[in-house]
Formats: structure tokens, sequence, C-alpha cells
């Protein structure tokens, strides 16, 4: 695997690699299984970022599943842009069913907040959120990750589903901008 890239002009280096993100996905599969033993959840996933994250999830995840996918925007280039657009949005009735947002990635944890609310108004039974990374220090509007892959420091990240203006969401380990 490359240890450095070039996106859009733009330099990066490895922050997680492709074992280490394996590893923990499967590690997350295992706590939802256990967790949700006897159910048959909603994954909700939002796209286009956690299409990848999703994919991997759900065949480490050993129950019946329904899997749907939402699209949500609030950024453009490496900021977000502060409103929330919903390009394609939920089709699925979620009343009394038990929801599961996955997301690739909660920095402000804007978009998650406000889709949450719209998905709590359809009176779930239940809804829990699985997010690969979460940037604790970026965090300004209130949101609880349920399950979290990984931790990591307020970098621009790519890779694995994420993406610098629609490109490289295709490799298959996360890096980090180099400043």
């Amino acid at each position: 695997m490359k240890e450095e890239v070039t996106v859009n002009g733009k330099d990066f280096s490895v922050y997680l690699t492709k074992e280490e993100i394996i590893g923990r996905v499967w590690d997350l599969g295992q706590q939802i299984t256990n967790d949700y033993r006897g159910k048959t959840p909603i994954i909700l996933s939002v796209l286009n970022g956690a299409f990848i994250f999703t994919a991997d999830l759900v065949r480490h995840i050993e129950l019946p599943l329904n899997i749907e996918f939402v699209r949500l925007s609030s950024y453009e280039g490496t900021s977000s842009t502060g409103k929330l657009t919903e390009v394609l949005g939920l089709k699925t009735d979620l009343e009394n069913q038990d929801v599961i947002i996955v997301e690739d990635i909660v920095d402000t944890g804007f978009t998650l907040s406000n889709f949450v609310k719209t998905v709590k108004s359809k009176n779930p039974n239940s809804v829990k959120i699985v997010s690969l990374l979460r940037k604790p220090e970026a965090i300004s509007f209130p949101v609880e990750i349920d399950y979290v892959g990984f931790d990591i420091p307020n970098d621009f990240v790519l890779g694995y589903g994420l993406d610098y203006d629609e490109v490289g969401r295709e490799l298959p380990q996360i890096y980090k901008l180099v400043e």
C-alpha cells in the first residue's frame, strides 16, 4: 500500500492501515450482533462516504438486516457549509423499528444531529449511531455515538469512502492531509 498519495494537488499520508480498519470493523459488527440479537434492525447508511464502511460492517453483523441509503450533505471541499441538504431521503417506515445510522465520520456533528431529529420524528423503537471515525475536539453539536471505530484528531482525512471533492473514496486506507 502507498504510504503517501496526492489528491487534487494536496499530499496525504497514511493514518489508519487497511488491517487496522478491517479489525475494528469486525469488532463493531460483533458488538452490534450481540446488542441486537433477536431483532432485525434497519441500517440507514449515509451516502456517499459511508458506503464502503457499511458494506464491510453488515458482512460482520450476524443478524437479518434491512438496509436503506440516505444522502445528506453539508460539505464543500475540506470544510462544512453549515447547511444540511437531504439529497436522497428516507423511504422506509421507521415506526417501531430499531434503527442504526451508519456514518463514515462525525466531526462537528451538524449533519448527524439534524438527521437524528428527522429519524426520531418517525417514531422508531430505538435509534443508535455507528461511526467509523469521530473527531471529539471538533464536535460542536450534541450527538451521541453509540459505536465508534476510531477517535481521531481534527485532521482532514480521506480514503475508505471518505473523499476530497469526490476524489479518493476508493483508497483502501485512511490518509490524513499533510500540512
